[in-house]
């Protein structure tokens, strides 16, 4: 099954080269015990346009879906057997990257 590990964090700031170093070993350990499919770090939420299109005409705003001091700044798209496995591999990529995370499995 596949999960997403949402990387959550507060400051605009991008990674240390102390914590991408750590990202960089966890990324190999993924790939390594067949775990990896996908990963990416996003922009700041001031980088983000929301777009409604709902209602027949598209409406485009500047900036994040919602105002909040924390945000999404990255993710794993990762291969684990169930949530068990899916959460401990988390708990190990929210300690390379300093940040919390979240898990969601894909339905």
């Amino acid at each position: 099954m596949q999960y997403m590990v949402s990387v959550i964090f507060d400051n605009a700031d991008l990674a240390t080269q102390e914590e991408q170093d750590a990202i960089d070993v966890f990324n190999d350990r993924l790939v390594a015990g067949g775990h990896w499919v996908f990963a990416g770090g996003l922009g700041g939420p001031d980088t983000a346009t929301v777009i409604d299109n709902r209602d027949g005409e598209a409406m485009f705003t500047d900036g994040p879906f919602l105002e909040s001091k924390e945000f999404l700044a990255g993710f794993w798209i990762i291969e684990a057997a169930d949530l068990d496995v899916a959460t401990e591999l988390a708990a190990e990529g929210s300690k390379a990257c300093n940040r919390k995370v979240e898990v969601r499995p894909f339905l």
